[in-house]
């Protein structure tokens, strides 16, 4: 008799661990599928992957299975040279199953066309698509991203643009725009599955899943890829990056920006210029997100209190804090520091 959570004959893979977590008993298995493209990143696949197995793990039950693809079933040669076995063929994915494309810096031509044509019909009818590292790039070549907010590694965004001008990919860690799932790689493909599960079994299921990663507990997805000191050196403008680091070395008493561009001996509007090129947005935002990177930081490895990371991050009022806290985050301080504490 077919084991009612087996898919294909495949059945769930539950480990033994120390530590277990009661879930709906009710549940019924989710499936997800993963295409494997050539040289693809193996950090990136199994970041997402691995959520999924210690879920089953801690809840001792098969709340989620997998199926792994290539586009003709042999094993895949992943960027690190290592190769990844398959469960099969891309061809033989069940319609329904939601299919998240992994691939690497070979992005342009990853996927075949055969392959391409198969994510547009799957998408006719309605399949779930999602992409992970440049995983979107094949989506894209597919033209399943018009419309779409979406997000990929931060390194190969310009050469994106360069070939997909009308698609504007976001600078965040994850992206979800109704069915379509996409993530920058690395740690933010374990974001995206981390959301997934908080959706399916509740945050406090979702966050010990997180602690077993000694990932971030963070299930919004909201956070840039690239700090805002990274994003400001890669640009090679020595003023700007002098001013972002007067950012960061002055929180708790932030300067005002005519102090800053005085000191970097440009103009106030010049380098609201500066910012608007470079960084997408003003000094004032990126000086405000980069206090509240540092107030997350607060709350979740301090024992300070709301009002005391408020002050330290050099916000006049709890009510406004919590106000841009909440806009940029999801959540409230409050809420952050009770996740971090479950």
């Amino acid at each position: 008799m077919m084991d009612e959570h087996a898919i294909d004959g495949l059945l769930p893979v539950i480990p033994k661990g120390a530590f277990t977590f009661e879930v709906d008993a009710s549940a019924s298995t989710r499936w997800f599928g993963f295409l494997l493209l050539p040289e693809f990143t193996l950090l990136a696949f199994s970041s997402a992957l691995d959520p999924l197995r210690i879920a089953n793990q801690l809840a001792q039950r098969p709340i989620y299975g997998w199926r792994v693809f290539s586009e003709d079933g042999a094993a895949v040669i992943s960027s690190s040279g290592i190769p990844v076995g398959v469960h099969a063929a891309f061809e033989t994915a069940e319609k329904d199953l939601p299919i998240f494309v992994c691939s690497g810096n070979r992005w342009p031509k990853a996927a075949n066309e055969k392959t391409l044509g198969q994510l547009r019909r799957r998408s006719r009818f309605g399949g779930v698509h999602g992409g992970i590292c440049t995983g979107a790039a094949t989506l894209a070549r597919a033209g399943l991203l018009t419309g779409k907010r979406f997000t990929l590694h931060w390194e190969n965004q310009p050469g994106f643009s360069e070939l997909y001008p009308e698609l504007q990919p976001t600078q965040n860690r994850v992206e979800v725009d109704g069915l379509l799932r996409t993530c920058g790689g690395g740690s933010a493909a374990t974001e995206m599955m981390l959301a997934e599960i908080a959706k399916d079994h509740g945050s406090e299921f979702a966050i010990l899943v997180a602690d077993m990663c000694l990932n971030d507990p963070d299930l919004s997805g909201r956070r840039s890829q690239r700090s805002s000191i990274a994003t400001a050196v890669a640009t090679r403008n020595p003023k700007l990056v002098g001013v972002v680091q007067q950012m960061y070395r002055n929180i708790e008493d932030p300067l005002s920006l005519d102090d800053l561009v005085s000191d970097a001996g440009v103009s106030r509007r010049q380098m609201e210029r500066l910012f608007q090129k470079h960084l997408g947005e003003s000094p004032s935002s990126i000086y405000r997100d980069i206090r509240l990177e540092r107030a997350r930081s607060l709350l979740v490895e301090t024992d300070q209190s709301v009002a005391e990371v408020a002050a330290a991050t050099g916000f006049n009022s709890v009510g406004a804090f919590s106000k841009h806290y909440k806009t940029r985050y999801g959540t409230t301080p409050y809420g952050t520091r009770r996740n971090s504490q479950t």
